[in-house]
C-alpha cells in the first residue's frame, strides 16, 4: 500500500516552474482581454463563478499550480511536496510546504508563512462560507513552523494531500489586509474584496464590478524580467459572440475567454485572419442542477434551504419526475446546435480524466420521449385540460434559469420543447452572467440561491484528481443563509451513502480503487436524479496572432501563466 501512495505523490510532482526570459520588463505596453461574463469580486473564497476565479488569479497566487498537462508546479513554493522529498509525512498525515524566499507583497511587504495559515483560518471560519472549504477537508491545523515553512496536518491519511493552496481557486490572501475580515464579516469588506493585494505578477489598481478591471505591473513581481505587459484591461460585459468577434474580426483585444458560440460563427469569424480559435477538453460539463429542496418565496429565509430534509420540493422530491427530465431530453440535438466539434454528449459530471468516467448511466445518451411518459404515468402525474401535467393539485410547470447567452439561451429553448411532449411546462428565465455567477449576497438571482426549479451552467475542477470537486455534494456544502449563501450544492442533495463514500475516497491510495469510488459517487448524483448531465464541453478561447505564451489550460485559471504572456 505504501509503495502504490509513494507513487502517486511522486506522479503528482513536477518541476519548478520555467518562464521564458524578456530582455526588459514591461516593454510590451497593455494586454487587452475580455471576459463577457464580467467578474464582480477580487477574492474567490467568496464567489463560485469561474470568471472572477480568474480575475483574482492575475493578482493573488498558490503555493502551486496545475500546469496544461494537469501536473502540479510550484509556484510560492520552492518545491511540490512528496514522500519522496519528505515533504509528505510517510504515514501521509501531514505534508509540509517550503515557501520560496524574497518574495513580497504588491504593496512590498514580505510574504511569509503567517499569510499560509490566516488563509486556511480565513477559509474554515465556523461563521463565514467559502467557496474552497472542500480543500480544506479533513484538515486539523495549518502552522507556520517558521517564516517559509508550513506545515499542514489531517485527522486521516490523505493519499492525495494537495486540496488546500493547489490551484487558482485555493490561493494564499494577505493576513494584513484580510485578518478583519473574517467568518460573517468577510462579504462585508468591499475594500479588501475589490481592492485585493496579491504576489502574481499584477496588481489592481481600478475595479467597477461587472465591467472592468485595470492591473498594473507588480514592480515586486519576484522575476526581475516579467511580466512582460506593463498593464492589463479585462473587459467584461457584451456577450460570447462580440468578445469573439473582438480578438478575431477587428482586432481590438489580443484574448478573448469563454467563447460559447454557435461553431459555424467562429470560423466565418477566423478567416479574418487577426486571431486564432484555440480549445482545449478537461472537466467541463454544461448541466441541469435539479432543486431538490422548495423556492416557494413565501418561505422567507427558508427558502431554497434543505432544513434537515424537511423542506422537500413540490415535484422534483419525484424520482419519476427527475428521471423523465432527463430521459426526454435530445442531448445530440444540443450539440450539433450549439457546440459542434467544442461539445461532446456525456452522462457524467466527471468525464475526464478519462479513468474516472463512469458509463454506467449512458442511457442518457438517447432520448426516450415515450419512456419518460409512460414514468410520469405510473407516477400518478395526469395530464389536464391543458395538456401539463398534475398530481394532488401540483401542477409540473417549472422554472428553468441559466445565464445570458446566445447558445444558452438556444438549449433552453430546445429543452423546452422537449419538456412539452412529455407534459412538462417550462418558463424560462436567463441573468446576466455577472450577477449569475457574482459574489452578491444580496442579489437573488446569483446561481448558489438557485432560486429556481432547475438552473443550468458549466462548472469543472481544478487539477487532475477529482476528490475536492466530489465533495462539492456532501451535506455539509450546501448554500444557505449560515454561509451567506456560500458553498457548491446547488441541488441541496444531501444523502449519508454520499458522505461515506466522500469519506472512503479521501482515505483511498490506489488509482483503480479511487476511480472506483468517485465512479460510484458520479453514478449516484445521476442515478437519483439531482444532477442531469447534457454536454462535456470544449474550453473555447481565442487570442490575436501576435500574442505568444497563451497555455490553453482546463486544469486550473486560464491567465495562470499570464505572466509569460508576451508580443510577438
Amino acid at each position: 500500500m505504501l509503495k502504490a501512495r509513494t507513487l502517486i505523490m511522486a506522479t503528482a510532482a513536477a518541476a519548478m516552474f520555467a518562464t521564458a526570459a524578456h530582455a526588459d520588463r514591461g516593454t510590451d505596453g497593455q494586454l487587452k482581454i475580455l471576459y463577457w461574463q464580467a467578474p464582480s469580486i477580487l477574492n474567490p473564497f467568496l464567489s463560485g463563478g469561474t470568471k472572477d476565479v480568474d480575475a483574482s488569479s492575475i493578482i493573488i497566487e498558490p503555493l502551486a499550480h496545475y500546469d496544461e498537462k494537469g501536473n502540479i508546479i510550484a509556484a510560492l513554493a520552492e518545491e511540490v511536496p512528496t514522500v519522496a522529498n519528505g515533504g509528505v509525512s510517510s504515514d501521509l498525515t501531514s505534508i509540509t510546504w517550503k515557501l520560496k524566499k524574497g518574495v513580497v507583497w504588491s504593496d512590498g511587504t514580505a510574504f511569509t508563512a503567517a499569510d499560509v495559515e490566516f488563509t486556511a483560518a480565513y477559509c474554515q471560519h465556523p461563521e463565514g462560507g467559502c467557496n474552497a472549504a472542500e480543500r480544506f477537508q479533513d484538515v486539523t491545523s495549518v502552522k507556520a513552523t517558521d517564516s517559509h515553512t508550513v506545515k499542514i496536518t489531517f485527522g486521516i491519511p490523505k493519499p492525495f494531500p494537495y486540496g488546500p493552496f493547489v490551484g487558482s481557486t485555493s490561493p494564499v490572501i494577505q493576513k494584513a489586509q484580510f485578518e478583519n475580515c473574517m467568518g460573517a464579516k468577510a462579504p462585508t469588506c468591499t475594500t479588501e474584496n475589490f481592492g485585493t493585494i496579491g504576489t502574481g505578477p499584477f496588481k489592481v489598481t481600478e475595479f467597477k464590478p461587472n465591467d472592468v478591471v485595470l492591473y498594473a505591473m507588480n514592480e515586486n513581481y519576484r522575476d526581475p524580467n516579467l511580466p512582460a505587459f506593463s498593464s492589463v484591461l479585462m473587459k467584461g460585459g457584451g456577450d460570447a459572440v462580440s468578445a469573439a468577434r473582438a480578438v478575431l474580426e477587428t482586432g481590438e483585444f489580443d484574448y478573448a475567454w469563454n467563447l460559447q458560440v454557435e461553431p459555424e460563427i467562429l470560423s466565418t469569424m477566423a478567416k479574418a485572419g487577426k486571431g486564432k480559435v484555440i480549445s482545449a477538453f478537461g472537466t467541463s460539463v454544461e448541466r441541469i442542477m435539479v432543486q431538490l429542496t422548495n423556492p416557494d418565496p413565501a418561505l422567507g429565509d427558508k427558502r431554497a434551504t434543505y432544513q434537515d430534509g424537511n423542506n422537500p420540493h413540490p415535484f422534483n422530491k419525484d424520482p419519476a419526475v427527475r428521471r423523465a427530465l432527463s430521459m426526454a431530453i435530445d442531448r445530440a440535438i444540443l450539440v450539433d446546435a450549439g457546440y459542434g466539434p467544442a461539445g461532446q454528449v456525456t452522462c457524467t459530471v466527471l468525464p475526464a480524466p478519462a479513468v474516472y468516467a463512469s458509463t454506467a448511466n449512458d442511457w442518457c445518451k438517447t432520448q426516450d420521449v415515450a419512456g419518460a411518459n409512460k414514468l410520469l404515468d405510473d407516477a400518478g402525474w395526469k395530464r389536464g385540460s391543458d395538456d401539463v401535467r398534475a398530481k394532488d393539485g401540483v401542477r409540473l410547470s417549472l422554472l428553468y434559469q441559466t445565464s445570458t447567452n446566445s447558445v444558452r439561451q438556444g438549449t433552453q429553448a430546445l429543452i423546452k420543447q422537449m419538456w412539452q411532449a412529455i407534459g412538462v411546462e417550462t418558463e424560462l428565465k436567463n441573468i446576466s452572467a455577472s450577477v449569475f455567477f457574482g459574489g452578491d449576497q444580496s442579489s437573488p438571482d446569483t446561481f448558489q440561491k438557485n432560486f429556481s426549479d432547475v438552473e443550468m451552467y458549466t462548472n469543472n475542477f481544478n487539477g487532475t484528481d477529482p476528490e475536492n470537486y466530489m465533495l462539492r455534494w456532501t451535506c455539509d456544502k450546501m448554500p444557505s443563509p449560515k454561509t451567506q449563501w456560500i458553498g457548491q450544492n446547488m441541488p441541496r442533495y444531501c444523502d449519508p451513502k454520499y458522505d461515506e463514500l466522500a469519506k472512503n475516497l479521501a482515505q483511498t491510495a490506489a488509482l483503480e480503487e479511487r476511480a472506483l469510488i468517485a465512479k460510484q459517487m458520479n453514478d449516484m448524483l445521476i442515478e437519483h436524479g439531482a444532477i442531469i448531465p447534457l454536454i462535456h464541453r470544449g474550453a473555447v478561447a481565442a487570442h490575436a496572432l501576435s500574442l505568444g505564451g497563451v497555455k490553453q489550460n482546463v486544469w486550473d485559471a486560464t491567465p495562470w501563466n499570464i505572466q509569460d504572456w508576451h508580443r510577438k
